[in-house]
């Protein structure tokens, strides 16, 4: 279940970022980040694909809420969704590459399968 995790920030604050996040990695594909920021940005984004397969009006403005531009829900509708067509869940793919050089913190790349 999305939502777990505080990641350090105040509630308005990472609602802000996840949103951001998810509609950066619909528009390109991947995006590197922490671990544990990969992991929730990975739930929320299987959430939105799976709007996306739905395909209706409803599933549409409930994308529109959380996704920050209209022009990556459409892309999402149009291109990224229907390519999932067969494929029940399992639409990202975390992959870590170790630690960051100033705090070491543990990196990670998301991306689309």
């Amino acid at each position: 279940m999305p939502g777990k995790r505080k990641l350090g920030r105040p509630t308005d604050s990472r609602k802000a970022m996840l949103r951001a996040m998810v509609t950066y990695l619909l528009e390109n594909g991947k995006i590197e980040t922490t671990v544990t920021r990969a992991k929730e940005v990975s739930a929320m984004t299987e959430k939105m694909i799976t709007l996306g397969k739905t395909g209706d009006l409803h599933s549409k403005r409930q994308a529109l809420a959380y996704v920050t531009k209209e022009s990556v829900v459409k892309k999402l509708f149009d291109e990224i969704a229907p390519s999932y067509e067969g494929r029940q869940g399992g639409y990202t793919k975390i992959v870590k590459i170790g630690p960051r050089r100033g705090d070491a913190a543990e990196m990670a790349i998301i991306s689309l399968v």
